[in-house]
């Protein structure tokens, strides 16, 4: 009798895997036939898994006079407190951790939109590609030999394969991307990815839960901190703290003086992880631009022009520059603080009601709705590039440390909801335009904001007693069982394949398209 009972578990265990291996191919294969008017929005399982943000760990310095890394060093040799390993690094650049930029396909009432302009034509091999554009004629996406290549506003290039055994490759430039493998673990449905940035190799792990037809994955802290580190990370500090970043020098900093200072004191914790991950966002995305566009100079700083977004002139530092001066104001920032406070408290509570060698998730249900839905989860930084279109059919595209609101609180037939940009960079959506984005797209910006609080706090703890900080207790990190993973041995030469790859296929699409019109409008 027992012998059948773990037979029959065995081949319970064996379905579901294979459920969330085929689910994948089937929705890409759907989306690979309608490619004219929808895009690969949910490309990680049936109607959305989950979607992917940027690393890039070998990053340039985000706290005075060192480079941290996920590794639990800095340049000067320190120590994150005991609380980083190698499989822990998490990443800065947020274009690694989504699937690629996303061209929406049509939507219906209020989200309606407007099918974008298409070539398709045969390739060599006899299969079929499609190439979209935006409005103005620039290349939007590619789709052909099983592989999809988006592009950003700013000329940045993700690629995305998805394998025969449900795996996917996401690439961003090269030496950048993940490889992302679905996983069972106690019955629970998983996923992993694997990171390469620099040479550097990760891993994260997310905790998939079912929702409306779709599978959202959500991310995992690989440790919790102690309840007394939890409380001085949360409680204002006991005299406002004046930190120096010493970003002066860099480049990403100067290119977007017009956009983000630093606040000029810090009366609380979750005031400075707001500006630690403000900056890693906007490093990112500069560094996404400079690789894009690698044969040319870097990119000058944007244009001064009327409105909001105000370019400080050559004269005026950005450390110089009042916070009021600049698109993202103080009370931007409070909002985005008071989200990292609730992120502080829900992790302190996970922490003390759940036995550490356990994942969290392990004891809760399958079926919940994905956290970006949550009443109190209204703000969102975006983590990598979106290219999306108005209800009057309009382009609207915003980048990494563009701001973002949710404003509807049910997602429509296509799992989208409707957002508002509340701050936006130079040459992306203006300030107070509404667009239909997907869950999916919400739920992975979630994902990255809670891994860059982990990364704050992590850097919180090393710091403490430092430059002015006031001295934390121990952090006494304790590892989440389910969050650990091993990396995927050959990540690095799959992602370097799929950039030669795709450099093949762009050629073989430019010179298949130069005799087809496009169609479309």
């Amino acid at each position: 009798m027992m012998s059948k009972l773990k037979m029959s578990g065995a081949i319970r265990t064996m379905c579901v895997v294979l459920v969330l291996s085929v689910l994948p191919s089937l929705a890409l294969a759907q989306g690979q036939d309608k490619a004219k008017s929808d895009s690969p929005r949910h490309e990680t399982s049936a109607k959305g898994a989950s979607r992917n943000r940027t690393t890039s760990s070998g990053k340039k310095s985000l706290t005075k006079g060192s480079t941290a890394t996920r590794s639990g060093s800095t340049s000067q040799g320190r120590n994150t407190s005991g609380t980083k390993t190698a499989s822990r690094t998490t990443p800065y650049s947020p274009a690694l951790h989504r699937s690629g930029t996303t061209a929406p396909g049509a939507r219906g009432g209020a989200n309606a939109v407007h099918s974008r302009p298409t070539k398709a034509f045969a390739m060599r091999d006899g299969s079929r590609g499609v190439e979209q554009f935006h409005a103005n004629g620039t290349r939007s996406s590619i789709h052909a030999h099983g592989m999809t290549l988006n592009y950003g506003a700013h000329g940045e290039r993700t690629i995305v394969t998805r394998r025969p055994d449900g795996s996917r490759l996401v690439s961003v430039g090269p030496g950048r991307g993940y490889v992302e493998r679905p996983f069972i673990r106690g019955g629970h449905p998983y996923m992993q990815r694997t990171y390469v940035y620099g040479g550097r190799t990760y891993v994260n792990v997310y905790r998939g839960y079912s929702w409306h037809g779709g599978v959202y994955y959500g991310y995992m802290p690989h440790y919790y901190y102690g309840h007394s580190f939890y409380g001085w990370a949360y409680a204002p500090w006991g005299a406002p703290v004046v930190w120096g970043w010493g970003w002066g020098p860099a480049p990403w900093y100067g290119y977007n003086a017009y956009y983000f200072a630093p606040a000029p004191v810090y009366p609380y914790p979750a005031l400075w992880i707001t500006d630690y991950l403000l900056a890693a966002n906007l490093q990112a995305a500069y560094d996404a631009r400079v690789a894009a566009n690698a044969a040319a100079a870097p990119p000058a700083p944007p244009a001064s022009t009327s409105g909001d977004n105000v370019q400080p002139s050559s004269g005026q530092s950005a450390a110089a520059g009042s916070a009021n001066a600049v698109v993202l104001t103080p009370e931007v920032k409070q909002e985005i603080a008071d989200e990292v406070k609730t992120q502080v408290a829900a992790e302190r509570d996970a922490a003390a009601n759940t036995n550490a060698q356990q994942a969290p998730a392990s004891t809760t249900s399958d079926a919940q709705p994905p956290a970006a839905l949550d009443p109190a989860q209204r703000t969102f930084i975006v983590s990598t590039a979106l290219n999306e279109q108005t209800a009057a059919g309009a382009d609207c595209s915003v980048t990494a440390g563009d701001v973002l609101t949710r404003i509807d609180d049910s997602p429509d037939a296509k799992h989208d909801v409707t957002v508002l940009v509340t701050t936006s960079q130079k040459g992306d959506c203006a300030s107070g335009t509404r667009f239909a984005v997907g869950v999916q797209d919400l739920q992975d910006m979630h994902n990255h904001f809670q891994e860059q609080v982990d990364d704050g706090l992590a850097t919180l703890a090393d710091s403490s007693g430092k430059n002015g900080l006031p001295a934390a207790p121990a952090p006494s990190p304790t590892p989440v069982a389910d969050a650990q993973a091993k990396p995927d041995p050959t990540a690095a030469t799959d992602l370097q394949q799929e950039q030669q790859d795709a450099n093949k296929t762009e050629t073989e699409v430019q010179g298949a398209a130069k005799s087809t019109p496009p169609s479309g409008n």
